[in-house]
């Protein structure tokens, strides 16, 4: 069966053609990266009149380049939540459109779900999974992104347990917020990996939470750590002499280890030994790296094209919802949020 699925949950405007759930036929993403740098972040209103601009010629691209005509897709799967609500009503109305006018199956996805499903697909030219392992269930599931951070365990492609969450700011926000205040550049996830691997992640023990009040035993929180790197710098300092890039590396350094020690938590009193990663966090190379050293863990991380929103996970998650019978109605309507995705201290 051939899926196209759509995401346009925040500024990255994807459409995709996956095969049976697995097997990608094409995935086209177009990034609106330039239209947001000036302001350092996603503007919501230009986000949803982009994705308005360019829906429609992204999905007949990927249908293009599928290799497949509009008769040959057998429904079409869509991001309905969480996200901008604008961006995500862009998404929504075409994918109706689209099922209604070919009469095929309409399927609205939970994007963070298909972010734990990236790691299953099987890429065409250049997607390919890193180590060709099939993923198996239960496993422990990593969500980082811009605006989550979810720890959880997972029993099957749509069915999660959310063990632990941000209390507050998510670690890809922690990670924009820090560049944007010192004009490192934009997206700030990808900017500040790249300037941590020239730092001294030493040059600053900055704080990591303490989270003793409460069942927070696999929550995080960055809105400390994000204030001592923004508003108390010198406090924290260990040498004299530093750099942006040094900022950067123990920035990103305590960043990482607040995610490890919550995550190393879960697999202790869950007993669960592998990890799958995703989200746009889950790029980065120190997080890969850090993982990557714990040997008595099976660690999977999405191809790095995979990491971020696109419509190839859409359409792969669809799948299943499509083979179990189970479609949505056509008046479906978007959320910005998801219950408990984020918790509240204490």
């Amino acid at each position: 069966m051939k899926v196209l699925g759509i995401e346009t949950s925040c500024d990255e405007c994807s459409a995709a053609v996956v095969a049976d759930g697995e097997k990608i036929l094409s995935n086209i993403i177009a990034t609106q990266v330039p239209y947001h740098a000036p302001w350092s972040g996603v503007v919501p209103e230009i986000a949803s009149r982009k994705h308005t601009e360019w829906i429609y010629s992204v999905v007949k691209e990927a249908i293009e380049k599928s290799g497949l005509t509009v008769k040959d897709i057998n429904a079409v799967a869509v991001t309905n939540r969480p996200g901008l609500m604008g961006s995500l009503l862009v998404g929504l109305s075409f994918a109706k459109a689209f099922a209604w006018a070919s009469n095929i199956p309409f399927i609205a996805v939970d994007h963070m779900l298909a972010h734990l499903y990236a790691p299953r697909l099987i890429g065409s030219e250049q997607l390919t999974m890193s180590n060709g392992d099939r993923v198996g269930y239960p496993f422990l599931g990593l969500l980082v992104s811009g605006g989550h951070t979810i720890i959880c365990r997972a029993d099957d492609f749509d069915n999660i347990t959310v063990l632990g969450t941000t209390i507050d700011d998510a670690v890809g926000e922690a990670f924009d917020k820090v560049a944007k205040f010192y004009n490192f550049g934009y997206p700030g996830g990808m900017i500040i990996d790249k300037m941590a691997q020239k730092g001294d992640n030493k040059a600053f023990r900055f704080p990591v939470p303490s989270l003793h009040k409460g069942d927070h035993r696999y929550d995080v929180s960055y809105s400390g750590l994000k204030n001592a790197v923004i508003n108390q710098l010198d406090l924290f300092k260990v040498k004299a002499d530093y750099t942006n890039e040094d900022i950067a590396a123990s920035f990103q350094k305590t960043a990482v280890a607040i995610l490890l020690r919550a995550l190393l938590n879960a697999v202790e009193d869950t007993g669960l030994t592998t990890i799958v990663a995703g989200g746009g966090v889950a790029a980065n190379s120190l997080l890969r790296a850090k993982l990557g050293e714990q040997k008595k863990l099976r660690c999977i991380f999405p191809p790095l094209e995979l990491c971020g929103d696109n419509g190839a996970m859409i359409a792969g998650i669809g799948y299943h919802y499509l083979v179990r019978g189970e479609h949505s109605p056509l008046n479906t309507t978007p959320s910005a949020r998801v219950t408990g995705f984020k918790k509240r201290y204490p």
